[in-house]
């Protein structure tokens, strides 16, 4: 086993690389239904006179 800070050949580089942990891999969480869009009266009043745009 040599101590040199690089490898000297490419035999010594993937060895040397697959001696590296991966990474945990994380499943994703269920994601949860997206709510439906709703305008409530708020939202409305912002655009009640720009009946031009619509």
């Amino acid at each position: 086993m040599s101590i040199a800070t690089e490898p000297e050949s490419m035999d010594q580089l993937i060895a040397d690389c697959a001696d590296i942990p991966r990474p945990e891999v994380r499943q994703p969480r269920p994601s949860e239904a997206a709510q439906p869009w709703t305008v409530d009266d708020v939202c409305h009043a912002q655009v009640a006179e720009l009946d031009e745009y619509v």
